[in-house]
């Protein structure tokens, strides 16, 4: 596991966003850094940019991820908000459930269940000590409505709406807050094959009311607002940015 310092440490609040080497994680952390944040971003990917730490790390493997949150905590000394953005549809032939081979299965449940328990339960401990944290894990409303064919997909940000509402209860008292984030379809390096077909582009686009898939930059903005303690009485809850998707 590498990791590279890009700035010098300051005094402001510290961040974690895994997944923050491209799409809606590297808008996160470019809308962080803007407010203030010190960032820190794992990633199984090019890790540099924006981040005063850049770690290179799978969020699947619990050796890795408790090495991650120990040297961020060495670095920074505190973690006040956790982004698990970390996250991947799965391959084409991650399609109706008896299609669905078994350890594709797996490898979507991997990355989108076990990678937000791993590093917020590496997270929770420094939270805790410090008696104030706040997780927000970027979901999809895929968990809240089924997406047809991706029931894999579709499961794990389930999973990530009820992973997040059980925080809430459990941690509230200790004054750790947990929030989720569910995005409709946004034009990320994992939407490209889609969005890059102009007929796939137009069916997609035909069911959003607003008429067009959002940026990344707009779902950061939403992240960035929960990170802002400006809305220090929600918690539980998840805010869905779908340009009317779902009212439909």
């Amino acid at each position: 596991m590498a990791a590279e310092q890009l700035g010098s440490v300051d005094e402001s609040r510290v961040a974690v966003v895994t997944g923050g080497a491209s799409g809606i994680g590297q808008a996160t952390v470019a809308r962080l850094v803007a407010d203030g944040f010190r960032v820190a971003v794992l990633d199984v990917g090019d890790t540099t940019g924006e981040a005063k730490l850049a770690l290179r790390v799978d969020v699947t493997d619990a050796y890795a991820v408790e090495r991650a949150f120990t040297q961020i905590v060495d670095t920074f000394g505190r973690i006040d908000v956790l982004v698990n953005n970390a996250g991947i549809t799965g391959s084409a032939a991650a399609t109706n459930c008896h299609q669905t081979p078994v350890e594709e299965w797996d490898r979507v449940q991997a990355v989108n269940v076990r990678g937000p328990f791993l590093c917020t339960r590496a997270a929770l401990p420094t939270m805790l000590a410090q008696g104030n944290g706040h997780v927000i894990t970027v979901a999809s409303v895929a968990g809240l409505i089924a997406f047809p064919g991706r029931a894999a997909y579709t499961t794990s940000k389930g999973a990530a709406v009820m992973f997040t509402k059980s925080l809430a209860v459990d941690y509230a008292a200790a004054g750790i807050r947990a929030n989720a984030v569910c995005p409709g379809m946004v034009e990320t390096p994992m939407t490209k094959w889609r969005l890059d077909q102009p007929d796939l582009r137009a069916q997609v686009e035909s069911k959003i009311p607003l008429g067009r898939v959002a940026q990344p930059d707009e779902i950061a903005e939403a992240i960035a607002l929960l990170a802002s303690d400006r809305l220090v009485y929600l918690t539980g809850h998840t805010l869905v940015l779908d340009g009317g998707w779902t009212a439909l």
